[in-house]
Parts: structure tokens; C-alpha cells; sequence
């Protein structure tokens, strides 16, 4: 492994104060960086844009203002107010790390890193970002675009995938890391030239960057080869055939399993394999219902982190609504059922039809 240099980033701190100082953009949990709400929009983030973020955000803090209203909130109405933000794991997450703070630290955030990497859901990233962002300690939060800034201004070629190497960047940030209100600034200020300037697809904007000068990677030509990084396993492709099973203006969903991919949320009947319009006829039969019309209403595909699935869509009015699924009309589904994004465009279909059917 590459050694890296981190003698350097104790230079970062100034140019990066002042250019966050001008530059910072306006969002809503900067602007009352209470532990809970710096808590709920780091969640929010991983994996997420920003401007995704906002608006679920503040939906969700209006709802839930406090810790304690987390810890209490129903299952149900938490996976409603995530739908669309995907990883759902991240909503169960604070509600068991609500719950748990409730029970043992008077429903407030520890002000310790151990006792922050303890609750479900937060690991060594979000402990920092809390940590140095509500209580200014000096302790960094590296993710992907940390970690980008930092081997591209060290000019370092070693793999950012290595656990090794995130280890060694952030005991070097940690060195150099301010106290009280500049550690959070600090953070926020290398978090926010990762994702606007020094950015990882397309050209960085280095001409509007602080660190232009002392950059190694500017200097050397390196930006397009900076940072290393081992390419990601290939996904699996799955192929599923999706029912849109309706009985007189109304559609049936049903509940996935508790464990597993999108736990506890609610699904259109589905199957492994693309099935053709007779294969998926003779399916719906096999549910205890007979079929009036079968037809194919939609493909989709949906990419998670580690499967993709390929979807092909069958809109089938049924002649009774069969057991093992709960059977409401599309508007309660959408106001009241927290159905996953990868289910979007059979939402949509079901919209359309329950519209044609003369339902509001």
C-alpha cells in the first residue's frame, strides 16, 4: 500500500475555514444544528443528494420533533414518511436508537463517540459528523467525498476501498482536527467542497477550489486518476413479474417479510422469473382467484446496492379479491401504504387505472 502522507493536511484547516465561511450553502439542519436534527439529516444523507434530503426532512421533523416522539412513532407511519428515500434499515435504525435513548440517556444524543458508535445505525462516519458538527469535538467524519479531497490533495494513489487506508486518513484528520465550533465547520466545510467542487464523476472545479495550490493532484495532472479505487463487485440481475391484482376498484398489496431487502414494507404480488401473459394468468389462479383479463401493463428496472431487478407487470382484474393480501383502493394505498420507490411505475399504472375505473 501507497503511504500516505498526512504530515500535509494540517495546511487544509485555514483555506478551508475561510472558503466555507463565503460559500456554505442554506439547509434546514444547519440552521438549528441541534444533536437530534444534525442526527436525523446525517442518517438522511448516506447515499442520498441533498436536495433529495431536504423535503423529507422537514416533513419528518414536523412530525416528529423530538427524540422521544421517534421512539414512539408507529412502524407504519415511519416507513410512510421515508418511502422514496430507500434503505429503510436507516428508519428502523432511529427508531431503535431513539427507543434506546429514551431508556438510558434521558432521550438526548451521548456527547461520546463510544457511546455514539454503541446506537444502532451509526457508525464510525455519522458518530463523527454528530460528534464535531453538535458538539465540537475534534473528530473527523470520512466518507467517499472526504476521502476523494484528501488523496487528491495529497496526490496519494492508494485504494480508498481499503479499510486500512480510511483508518489512516481519518487518524491523520483527527491530528489536525479543530475544537468547539471549528470542528464542525471543518467537517461540513470538507463535506461540501467533496460534493460541489472536487467532484467524482465529470471534471473537478478545480478553478473555483481553495485548495487549488497546494493540491498534488492539481499540480501533477492527476485529477482524473485520483483516488484509486478497486472496482465494486457486478450486481446480480434478477428478473420478476409484478401483479397489479384489482377487484372492483380496489388492488391488493401485502406486507414483505420482516428481514431481508425492503423489510416491512408493502409490495404488488410478485415472482422470481419473467412469466408470459398465459404463465401469469395461470399464476393469478393459483392465488384462489379467477381472472377476467390479464395484460402486461409495464417493464421497469430498479438497481439496489448489491441486485438489480428487471421487472415485467401484469394488470389482472380478478373475479373475488384472494386471501393473503389486503385489498384498498389506489388512494389509500398511496396516502397510507409505504410502498418501495423500485415499485414506482406500478404506482403510477395503478393510479391511471384506478382513474379509467372512475375511482378519485
Amino acid at each position: 500500500m501507497e503511504e500516505i502522507r498526512t504530515e500535509r493536511l494540517s495546511e487544509l484547516s485555514a483555506p478551508l475555514l475561510s472558503w466555507y465561511a463565503e460559500n456554505k450553502k442554506a439547509l434546514p439542519w444547519r440552521a438549528d444544528a441541534t444533536p437530534y436534527h444534525v442526527w436525523v439529516s446525517e442518517i438522511m444523507l448516506q447515499q442520498t443528494r441533498t436536495a433529495a434530503v431536504i423535503p423529507y426532512y422537514e416533513r419528518f421533523l414536523c412530525e416528529l420533533p423530538t427524540v422521544s416522539a421517534l421512539a414512539s412513532v408507529s412502524d407504519e407511519r415511519l416507513m410512510k414518511l421515508w418511502e422514496g428515500l430507500g434503505y429503510y434499515s436507516r428508519a428502523r435504525n432511529l427508531k431503535k436508537a431513539a427507543q434506546i435513548l429514551v431508556d438510558s440517556y434521558d432521550a438526548k444524543l451521548p456527547d461520546t463517540l463510544p457511546a455514539l458508535l454503541s446506537l444502532p445505525g451509526i457508525g464510525e462516519y455519522t458518530a463523527g459528523a454528530i460528534a464535531s458538527i453538535a458538539f465540537g469535538l475534534p473528530e473527523p467524519a470520512v466518507d467517499g467525498n472526504v476521502l476523494r479531497v484528501v488523496m487528491r490533495y495529497l496526490g496519494c494513489r492508494a485504494d480508498i476501498t481499503s479499510p486500512a487506508v480510511k483508518t489512516q486518513v481519518a487518524a491523520g484528520l483527527r491530528a489536525i482536527y479543530p475544537s468547539g465550533e471549528e470542528a464542525g465547520l471543518f467537517t461540513q466545510a470538507i463535506m461540501e467542497l467533496g460534493e460541489n467542487l472536487c467532484i467524482p464523476n465529470g471534471e473537478p472545479r478545480c478553478e473555483h477550489c481553495p485548495l487549488r495550490k497546494q493540491c498534488e493532484a492539481k499540480r501533477r495532472g492527476w485529477t482524473g486518476m485520483l483516488p484509486v479505487k478497486s472496482p465494486k463487485k457486478e450486481r446480480r440481475k434478477e428478473e420478476r413479474t409484478v401483479f397489479l391484482l384489482s377487484c372492483r376498484g380496489r388492488y391488493a398489496v401485502r406486507k414483505r417479510p420482516a428481514g431481508g431487502l425492503l423489510a416491512g414494507l408493502w409490495e404488488f404480488p410478485n415472482v422470481l422469473g419473467k412469466l408470459t401473459p398465459d404463465e401469469a394468468a395461470e399464476y393469478v389462479r393459483t392465488l384462489g382467484t379467477d381472472v377476467l383479463s390479464c395484460e402486461p401493463c409495464a417493464e421497469a428496472v430498479h438497481v439496489f446496492t448489491h441486485v438489480e431487478w428487471h421487472m415485467t407487470g401484469y394488470l389482472a382484474e380478478c373475479t373475488s379479491p384472494a386471501e393473503n393480501f389486503i385489498w384498498e383502493r389506489a388512494q389509500i394505498i398511496r396516502d397510507h401504504y409505504a410502498v418501495p420507490t423500485a415499485l414506482r411505475a406500478f404506482m403510477k399504472i395503478m393510479a391511471q387505472d384506478a382513474g379509467e375505473t372512475g375511482e378519485g
